[in-house]
């Protein structure tokens, strides 16, 4: 199985964990890299998240992130057909860069594409199942 983590999920671990929602969602995200270092399902990787991630202010965190860049099976450039993607999901009303990340992840044939996005979640998307980690895990995970 192959998944795409955009920038929100990746960077959940680092939110404030007061909110018992936040502390699951992180939680359910660690396990999916766990399940990524054992080679149970594959990561998959985007120009969008180099770019969002080199964004981010805090050093420690951002280098944390690039690190599981190393784990990718793939990685999407940015492509005119990316590009036509994206501008057909904003349709749905995605903003840009969640928009590049679906379609980065239509493209590389993820199976599912994890956030923690209301704003993604609460979209119709075809072409690649979009879930939070916490649904991810209960869906997928082998009755732990």
């Amino acid at each position: 199985m192959k998944v795409y983590l955009d920038n929100c999920c990746l960077n959940r671990p680092f939110d404030e964990q007061s909110s018992l929602v936040v502390r699951l969602e992180t939680e359910a995200k660690l396990h999916v890299q766990e399940l990524v270092r054992q080679s149970e399902i594959q990561l998959l990787w985007s120009f969008v998240l180099d770019y969002k991630n080199a964004a981010n202010p805090f050093d420690e965190v951002r280098n944390r992130i690039a690190e599981w860049k190393k784990r990718a099976v793939a990685d999407c450039d940015l492509s005119d057909e990316i590009a036509v993607k994206a501008h057909e999901l904003m349709g749905l009303g995605l903003r840009q860069m969640d928009a590049s990340h679906v379609a980065c992840a239509i493209s590389l044939g993820a199976d599912c594409f994890l956030s923690t996005d209301k704003k993604i979640l609460n979209k119709p998307i075809m072409g690649v199942e979009v879930m939070n980690p916490i649904d991810f895990v209960r869906k997928y995970s082998d009755g732990e």
